[in-house]
């Protein structure tokens, strides 16, 4: 990597120049804004007015020699909101036809002519080179400072609860290399206190390391706590024991809520308050919630979790993010508001300077991509439209945050749901289009933004980590199998009841319910006819006639028929097997989403009554039987629930591979007990992503839980396959 030179910028309000360590004069730079010219960048030529010049977005002339904007013109230039009171402004970016500008009152495509002529240097504005330190993070004008710096935030965000520990640094490292500044990370409360008042902030789920060794790295840290985070989580990241209120009225100020938040606070903030830019620490701001404005059913909670936050030793830039449509009413007064890459229209630019006048902007959430669902087609990033856009923001000085740098997996059951006119519960891959891989490894995308960064700001030397091993593990027969009815009765004593009961509501876990996995139900009928749900199976349940398969009841089919000519012995056993695919992420919807069966299931329009109900979460604890000698020989022709046993055999250093599981149907598959994600042959997603960390030298213990039809292999490659 090249090493470049690491002069640096004058402090704001500095004028000798002396506190950046130049020695020569630098005069103030002042941020008040100017009516009569326009934004430009570092480097750019200001020639006569009229003239055909670079300073003027979309002109094709070439640049005429001019002298060269100082760090005062940038500062000044960069008034971007002034405009919109005098008739003139920069309008934000619209997807697939590029920036629509708006200059002299009137309205022209945005061109791009090249790089900036000036790189941006910020190499010393790092946590290790920021020795004294006097104030974070501020808006000064249309820019963001750091301790008196004009500090361009360039983010990448980075889920740390779905990257194995092992991988924290190396993932780090590389956005560092890339030339990112910034790391933005999501807290999901679900993960931290999965039981009601039992909180985990350990191992994989040890937020102060990720963030100390984010700052070691070199990286600043944007934090969002939530309590509600969306990003394509089972309840947005909320924990579903929450549901168990039926008056709960989740994201708002009703006291159910708000007390469940006063006391997961209590024990989330004191451990990253430390960890603040006064603290030396790298966190440099904090997020209030997200995308509050979409959702809105109370006007007093975004202040509520404002000040639940300040109240606990938050003193970090607080922020809020919306898409360009919502952005005033998730709002908040002395907040900078910031915008997702979303219905971004000319009036958004409009409405932020309604909100907060002159300030800088950030777009919190950039990407070209977007997560898969079960059915639907693979998305793929456009890196043409990608990186048009990104030029253009680093024309008009915009900060951003790419979401997502690194997407993860969504490891055992926690993706989420989406709703558009169907229910599409989503994949187990995260990548997400992201720079990297799901495994971490390097895309072209990566490179062509490395090229870029290195092209516009001055990037300290990095250490750039090789790609971790991939191997093909030799392919794993499943020579062993126990049906699901087999195991029943060694499971915990079923619950009786005389209607169903929701998943949420169940008796299990000290009181908290059941968040994910499957649920069993079991009654007794004697006779056949229609068998109706009338919406109440969420999301999805297999029907059996004692062992015998039926038919399926979900979001879409809510009515089966039950053969009568299969009633010949008085009664038979009704069985239902419901799995939660994964409860909505966003929208209102969120407060009805109980799952399992949620209300009465009809036998020829006659309520069904008297079920045991079986929890069949599929936890780490779920599978720890103690069934001896009950694992039975493969039988080709089983159909039905089951779980299969494999060893998969490996050398002194376990690498990372993939799971292939071809000829499978559907179900969940378990490597020495740590839940790898779904399956499903319907695609996109045809392979799991197995970590090396999570294998043992020697021999691992393989279990699949197959819901229907098993194949006789599970096979392991080199490379994932995503779908098309």
């Amino acid at each position: 990597m090249v090493t470049r030179g690491r002069s640096e910028p004058p402090r704001l309000g500095d004028p000798e120049g002396r506190e950046a360590g130049r020695g020569e004069h630098c005069p103030a730079v002042e941020l008040k804004p100017t009516r009569t010219s326009p934004p430009c960048s570092p480097g750019t030529h200001l020639g006569s007015p009229g003239g055909g010049r670079r300073g003027v977005l979309g002109s094709k002339s070439a640049p005429e020699k001019g002298r060269v904007c100082s760090w005062k013109q940038v500062c000044a230039g960069q008034a971007s909101w002034e405009r919109v009171q005098g008739g003139s402004m920069w309008a934000f970016l619209v997807r697939l036809v590029g920036f629509l500008c708006l200059s002299s009152g009137s309205l022209v495509m945005t061109q791009l002519e090249g790089g900036l002529l000036h790189r941006i240097n910020q190499t010393h504005l790092t946590p290790a080179r920021m020795k004294n330190r006097h104030v974070g993070l501020k808006v000064e004008g249309s820019n963001f400072t750091l301790d008196g710096f004009p500090f361009l935030i360039i983010a990448g965000t980075i889920h740390y609860f779905r990257v194995p520990r092992e991988y924290w640094k190396d993932r780090l490292l590389k956005l560092k290399a890339c030339g990112f500044n910034t790391v933005t990370t999501h807290v999901p409360w679900s993960h931290h206190e999965p039981q009601r008042h039992k909180f985990y902030f350990t191992g994989d789920l040890d937020l102060r390391a990720f963030i100390s060794i984010a700052s070691k790295e070199g990286l600043w840290v944007i934090l969002c706590p939530g309590p509600y985070i969306g990003n394509d989580l089972d309840l947005g990241g909320l924990p579903s024991w929450l549901l168990q209120d039926p008056k709960m009225k989740l994201r708002t100020t009703y006291k159910g809520f708000t007390k469940a938040v006063n006391r997961y606070f209590d024990q989330l903030i004191p451990r990253i308050a430390p960890l603040q830019y006064e603290n030396y620490g790298p966190i440099i701001a904090v997020q209030v919630e997200n995308e509050y404005g979409s959702y809105h059913l109370d006007k007093r909670y975004m202040s509520y979790v404002k000040k639940a936050l300040v109240k606990r030793g938050i003193k970090a830039m607080l922020m809020t993010a919306d898409d360009g449509q919502e952005i005033i009413r998730g709002h908040l007064n002395k907040v900078i508001t910031t915008v997702h890459m979303k219905n971004i229209k000319k009036e958004t630019y409009k409405n932020l300077f309604s909100i907060q006048g002159l300030s800088p902007i950030l777009v919190m959430v950039y990407t070209t991509s977007s997560s898969d669902s079960w059915g639907s087609s693979h998305h793929t990033l456009d890196l043409h439209v990608l990186m048009k856009d990104v030029h253009e923001m680093f024309n008009l000085r915009f900060s951003l945050n790419f979401y997502m740098f690194h997407g993860g997996t969504n490891f055992g059951f926690i993706g989420g749901a989406s709703s558009l006119k169907n229910y599409l519960p989503a994949v187990t891959s995260y990548d997400y289009g992201a720079l990297l891989t799901e495994d971490g490894r390097y895309t072209p995308e990566y490179f062509t933004f490395q090229q870029f960064f290195n092209s516009v700001i001055e990037v300290p030397m990095t250490h750039q980590p090789d790609s971790k091993p991939v191997a093909k593990y030799k392919s794993v027969t499943t020579s062993y199998f126990i049906p699901l009815w087999d195991i029943m009765p060694y499971l915990e004593q079923p619950i009786m009841s005389a209607k169903p009961i929701c998943m949420e509501k169940l008796s299990v876990k000290q009181g908290s319910g059941q968040s994910y996995g499957y649920i069993l139900y079991e009654t007794v009928i004697f006779t056949g006819g229609i068998l109706t749900s009338r919406g109440h199976v969420r999301d999805r349940g297999q029907v059996f006639l004692d062992q015998q398969y039926i038919g399926v009841l979900d979001h879409s089919t809510k009515q089966l028929t039950i053969p009568r000519e299969n009633v010949s012995k008085d009664y038979l056993t009704l069985r239902i097997l419901v799995e939660n695919q994964g409860r909505l992420a966003y929208g209102q919807d969120i407060n009805k989403e109980r799952k399992g069966l949620t209300g009465d299931i009809y036998l020829n329009k006659s309520p069904l009554r008297r079920f045991k109900i079986y929890s069949l979460e599929m936890s780490t604890k779920f599978l720890q039987w103690d069934i001896p000698n009950m694992w039975k020989p493969v039988l080709l022709q089983f159909r039905g629930p089951a779980f299969f046993r494999g060893i998969l055999r490996v050398g002194n250093y376990p690498n990372d591979t993939f799971v292939k599981l071809e000829g499978w149907t559907k179900g969940v598959i378990f490597i020495n007990g740590k839940n790898l994600g779904r399956y499903w042959n319907i695609g996109p997603q045809e392979t799991l992503y197995l970590p090396g960390p999570w294998l043992h030298p020697g021999l691992n213990k393989i279990i699949v839980f197959e819901e229907f039809k098993a194949g006789t292999m599970i096979q392991f490659t080199e490379n994932s396959h995503l779908g098309y």
